[in-house]
């Protein structure tokens, strides 16, 4: 395990460990938060049900086939404790760690962003005040309700962490009510009507309709690897693993039914048409006006657990990093419970700046939602790819098993590439030119402790990420680039 910085940084007595329900809980809980409330909508947009199925099958076996990675390295590498971050240093060497810890906090950051958004575009639907979640009076809330989230969690992360268990509990139970009482609603003949979208030529070919929605599906589906994040933190080691992989099926569980339920009750051509929450009008459709405000307070509850998981997740990305000094010390500070103060300030901060953003840039959930769903690639990529080398080079029991990992591992690495695919151009140069200024940061440290900054083939790569920052800035100056 890294050791704490010297004197600059103050030490705290242990913080409490986390046990399967709480790592499993932060797995649910960061991975549940609005998207699913959002489903049906943002996928009929981009799909009919055809392409839909088609593209939860790749989701469902790549998703699956990336847990399976941290799985394997969270039992074969004790040693790494802080999940993507660590997983990218080791395989990749320092830029590479860092820059992987950075875009894990850009994405997790944004989609708390997105998450106030939501929020308060429902909110909207009962007080105009709010609109789409971007106004002065919403993004008033936003940055109240913020500042309320810091202080929770400056009072321990295992505090933050049992509250999240009982916020998990109440964005969970409206969504299996929602599945049963859709199931008895569900019709074949509406699910099955306009399977592959002929009849919507706006939605593109097959593919296209696959690719569009393959983004949401990745967005649904960022913090399945919470429970690897913590992994300092957690009781046992074995509870990582087994955290991740129940956090995902039963995740993986209520997306699909939720989405594939929605569109045996409404037409794609409705669902693309409904305000967000969806889920609430489809509800609605089924039961009456009361199954649409059981979906609304579910997804309050819900987005108050993700903000809180996510917040944990953005605090302890930044201080891992910094206390491996990949990242300037000041991150890496504690208070008296244990909590890394400069790191959830930094977030938060952050959160804070791009709420102002979205007030006057009229930022929609949709545009964050695809943002952070291109800015977690590169990570996810390097988590798979580094478990490719874990799976190639360690010593097996028996060739089976190699075989195995090799195979799991394999399908991630294709499944990450595939994603860097299906984002296409603009949102991988948009994510660039959040990628960029990070490598400030990474100077800063290294410069901290008298290190050698970049390696020759780590600065090709910073020229490149630099060119490619300038060229997304210029293009939202331009016009042909827009958030």
């Amino acid at each position: 395990m890294t050791q704490h910085y010297s004197s600059e940084v103050p030490q705290a007595a242990e913080a409490p460990r986390l046990g399967l329900p709480a790592l499993t809980a932060l797995v649910v809980g960061s991975t549940i938060g609005g998207g699913i409330f959002a489903l049906p909508t943002n996928v009929a947009v981009s799909a009919a049900p055809g392409p839909m199925l088609v593209g939860w099958a790749i989701s469902a076996v790549g998703m699956l086939a990336l847990v399976l990675v941290f799985q394997m390295l969270a039992n074969r590498r004790p040693d790494l404790n802080t999940g993507i971050y660590a997983y990218a240093k080791a395989g990749f060497g320092n830029f590479m760690g860092f820059s992987s810890a950075w875009g894990y906090w850009i994405s997790a950051f944004i989609g708390t962003v997105s998450y106030f958004v939501l929020m308060g575009s429902t909110i909207g639907q009962f007080v105009p005040a709010f609109g789409q979640g971007n106004t002065a009076v919403a993004i008033g809330f936003a940055s109240a309700l913020l500042w309320g989230i810091h202080l929770l969690v400056s009072r321990g992360i295992r505090t933050a962490a049992s509250l999240n268990v009982i916020t998990t509990v109440g964005k969970v139970v409206p969504l299996i009510l929602f599945v049963i009482l859709s199931v008895l609603a569900f019709r074949f003949d509406v699910f099955t009507a306009d399977f592959w979208g002929k009849a919507s030529p706006d939605l593109g070919s097959t593919l296209d309709q696959i690719k569009a929605m393959m983004m949401v599906t990745v967005w649904v589906f960022i913090g399945i690897e919470g429970a690897s994040t913590y992994s300092s933190r957690a009781a046992r080691r074995s509870d990582i693993g087994k955290g991740t992989v129940l956090g995902f099926l039963l995740t993986l569980f209520l997306l699909v039914s939720v989405n594939v339920l929605s569109m045996g009750i409404m037409s794609q051509q409705e669902l693309a048409g409904l305000q967000d929450p969806s889920v609430a009008y489809v509800l609605e459709a089924v039961v009456g006006p009361w199954g649409a405000w059981l979906i609304r307070i579910g997804l309050l509850i819900s987005l108050l657990g993700a903000m809180l998981a996510w917040t944990l997740l953005c605090t302890e990305i930044l201080y891992a990093a910094a206390k491996d000094k990949e990242m300037p010390r000041f991150l890496a500070r504690e208070n008296a419970h244990g909590v890394p103060t400069g790191a959830l300030l930094t977030t938060n901060l952050t959160v804070q700046l791009f709420l102002l953003i979205t007030y006057f840039n009229d930022s929609t959930y949709l545009t964050l939602l695809y943002l952070a769903s291109a800015t977690i690639l590169l990570p996810y990529l390097f988590s798979a790819g580094y478990g490719l080398m874990v799976a190639s080079r360690d010593r097996y029991a028996s060739t089976g098993e190699r075989t195995r990992d090799l195979l799991t591992a394999g399908l991630a690495v294709l499944y990450a590439l595939w994603l860097l695919y299906a984002a296409g151009p603009q949102y991988l140069l948009l994510s660039s030119l959040l990628y960029a200024p990070g490598a400030l940061l990474f100077v800063k440290a290294r410069r901290e402790q008298g290190l050698q900054v970049f390696k020759p083939w780590e600065l090709g790569l910073l020229a490149l990420l630099t060119l490619a920052a300038l060229y997304a800035a210029y293009g939202l100056k331009s016009g042909f680039l827009t958030l």
